[in-house]
């Protein structure tokens, strides 16, 4: 671990990425070509102290999932983030979870959808990348899968009507059995079945059906604290694995969502800064 050498490492790459490439609005008197340390440290989900103290080559070693968020947000490549692992005496994950490596061409498209709301998630509903627009229509990222959340945790409910959480528990299983069966039932999926089994009889019962279906596409009601009941569209453009799966949002012609969703950027993260969504 040399983390005198992370510290220039994430100064000299933060200096090179643009705040249009990372999806910063950037004002006008703006005095710094890169990135500020507050704008990594927000997109990466980290304390700006802490980030500060990392550049400064000091602190605790960095987690790996801390070390993918500042990856991700300072838009490493293959090769650079797995030097940035090894500088802080990690080892670059190559599985699963929310350590793993985006795919550029996905992180790609994802910047370029500035009004649309989009995330990139892992085939467990790991959210690895979000944008502004999507945190303002469902909420922050969080670092666990909403598949555990959604069996586990009564309040990641709220953003959906009461009668549409039979159809979103079904879909979530179907799908959960499609992403086991193409990870060949690895360690980490089938402990998250063993898990939710013990933890929920509704996920118990679901899964016990045997039922399988990927979701590529759905119809979402989702419930917005400002705009009220929001009727769109989800769909889900997948990698090449099928590992990792673009999910975006757009309103139906001509309906009530079409005038919501612009109301939304309006809107932005505002209201959503101070008690946080699931």
């Amino acid at each position: 671990m040399n983390l005198s050498e992370l510290g220039s490492f994430l100064r000299t790459r933060r200096a090179r990425i643009s705040p249009a490439e990372a999806g910063v609005i950037s004002g006008p008197r703006r005095r710094v070509p890169g990135l500020r340390r507050e704008e990594v440290a927000q997109l990466a989900g980290t304390s700006v102290d802490y980030y500060i103290e990392l550049e400064r080559g000091r602190g605790a070693q960095p987690s790996a999932q801390v070390l993918a968020a500042l990856a991700r947000a300072l838009r490493l490549d293959e090769d650079e983030r797995g030097h940035l692992f090894l500088l802080a005496g990690r080892t670059a994950p190559a599985g699963h979870g929310t350590a793993v490596h985006v795919q550029p061409a996905m992180l790609a498209l994802l910047d370029r959808l500035d009004t649309t709301p989009a995330r990139i998630i892992t085939d467990l509903h790991e959210t690895l990348a979000q944008n502004r627009p999507a945190t303002a229509l469902i909420g922050p990222p969080t670092s666990d899968s909403f598949v555990s959340r959604w069996f586990t945790d009564p309040g990641s409910r709220s953003i959906y009507p009461e009668a549409d959480h039979p159809h979103h528990s079904r879909v979530l299983v179907h799908d959960l059995r499609a992403a086991v069966a193409r990870r060949d039932h690895d360690a980490q999926s089938m402990a998250m079945v063993v898990r939710l089994r013990r933890a929920s009889g509704e996920f118990a019962d679901l899964w016990d059906t045997g039922d399988v279906a990927v979701r590529r596409g759905d119809r979402k009601r989702i419930i917005h604290p400002e705009l009220g009941v929001v009727d769109v569209h989800c769909q889900n453009l997948f990698s090449e694995d099928g590992r990792q799966r673009l999910q975006f949002f757009t309103a139906p012609a001509g309906s009530p969502a079409v005038e919501q969703l612009r109301l939304l950027s309006v809107i932005g993260v505002q209201k959503l800064a101070e008690p946080s969504l699931p």
